[in-house]
């Protein structure tokens, strides 16, 4: 039994035979929001905010936790302005609690608002230097075009790991740094080494099976996606699967993925969450230029952060605007975040804007980050170069 489930279990024993206790209603609360994440299930969302509410019921005033707990429930629903107004409410009540520092990081960081995002994350790290911490700050680090410091800090963090939970963690995210930055053979090593730590894994195993698809290894790659998607049907693995799919010559396969995928955003709905941005991306992928604008409008709308920028970006071209796609691509650039999918987005609007110069300059870029950052954009990223008369 992990130490979630052992907190889980304890605090529904102690509130069975105590119901008025607002602090193990904060802390049941929190815990099934971890859990929530840990496990991909938006199941635990109203059994999570049935608990904080419970626990703001019976405390109005000062209840930190349970308004901390409420903030990191709102950003994992993706509901970020919620979020950072709970957080804030947090931060009043208990001003020197790192965690809740870390949920108005997430906010922040999610909303956009990279001044305020710093300065909570500064704000967790002078109080609580640890895995939360550094992992948040690597990845403020890579937002910003710092992959070394990025690295650095995902070291730290792995260094001060215990728990095989936390282990499987860092590594995985220095697993993904390094796929993120056209390292095969490092992101491999580290997802191998977070699954000794947890075996059973899903986000090792997607970042295994991502490798194996990289590296031409596409029956690997698929058995371990319809494994992982057996075990965590989240969008982002039914999106993924999918994709593979479709790029190995299986649309028919592809499209069960899709219907799956759009089972599970019904139910991320039902549960509050909001995944405007992933199906905007899945519209995209489909062909479905007037659903992917849709989606990413209504995101937009709600929030500014660069990857929804650059969401937009691809939608806005996608549907021929490809005059407004460029103010968005330029936006989705400002951080200096080193990201294959944008330079290659960018480098297509400008194709079609009829500027071959600056085209093949941002898919050079693309393919340089990362030659494998999509099996099917990377080939159209090729082509393109090919066809506009640079090197791919």
């Amino acid at each position: 039994m992990s130490t979630l489930d052992r907190a889980i279990r304890t605090a529904e024993a102690k509130l069975a035979k105590h119901q008025q206790d607002p602090q193990t209603w904060a802390e049941l609360g929190a815990a099934y929001v971890e859990v929530a994440r840990a496990k991909a299930d938006p199941a635990y969302f109203p059994k999570a905010e049935e608990a904080l509410r419970k626990s703001l019921a019976q405390q109005p005033d000062g209840n930190g936790i349970a308004l901390g707990g409420m903030g990191a429930l709102a950003n994992a629903r993706h509901d970020f302005v919620a979020a950072r107004d709970w957080g804030e409410k947090a931060r009043a009540a208990l001003p020197d609690n790192a965690e809740i520092h870390g949920v108005l990081n997430d906010a922040y960081t999610q909303l956009g608002d990279t001044a305020a995002a710093t300065a909570a994350l500064q704000r967790m790290l002078d109080l609580k230097p640890g895995v939360s911490s550094f992992t948040r700050a690597a990845y403020e680090f890579e937002i910003h075009g710092r992959v070394d410091d990025a690295r650095h800090a995902l070291d730290r963090a792995l260094a001060d790991a215990v728990d095989p939970g936390d282990v499987a963690f860092c590594r995985n995210l220095l697993g993904e740094l390094a796929f993120d930055n056209g390292d095969l053979d490092t992101a491999q090593s580290h997802f191998e080494a977070g699954q000794r730590a947890v075996p059973l894994e899903t986000s090792l195993q997607q970042g295994k099976a991502k490798v194996a698809a990289a590296r031409g290894q596409t029956a690997k790659a698929l058995a371990g996606y319809q494994d992982l998607v057996a075990r965590q049907p989240n969008v982002g693995n039914l999106r993924e699967y999918a994709l593979l799919l479709s790029s190995s010559g299986a649309p028919e396969s592809a499209a069960r993925q899709y219907e799956l995928f759009e089972e599970q955003r019904r139910l991320e709905v039902e549960s509050g969450a909001n995944v405007d941005l992933e199906a905007s991306l899945v519209a995209a992928d489909r062909g479905d230029a007037a659903q992917a604008l849709r989606f990413a409008q209504a995101e937009w709308d709600r929030r500014q952060p660069v990857f929804v920028a650059d969401a937009m970006a691809w939608a806005l071209h996608l549907n021929g605007r490809n005059a407004e796609a460029l103010t968005f691509a330029d936006r989705a650039a400002s951080t200096g975040w080193r990201s294959a999918s944008f330079a290659y987005h960018r480098g297509m609007i400008l194709a079609a804007l009829g500027r071959p110069g600056e085209a093949v300059k941002a898919l050079a870029e693309a393919l340089r980050i990362n030659p494998n950052f999509s099996l099917s954009d990377a080939r159209t990223a090729r082509t393109t170069l090919a066809n506009l008369g640079g090197a791919g």
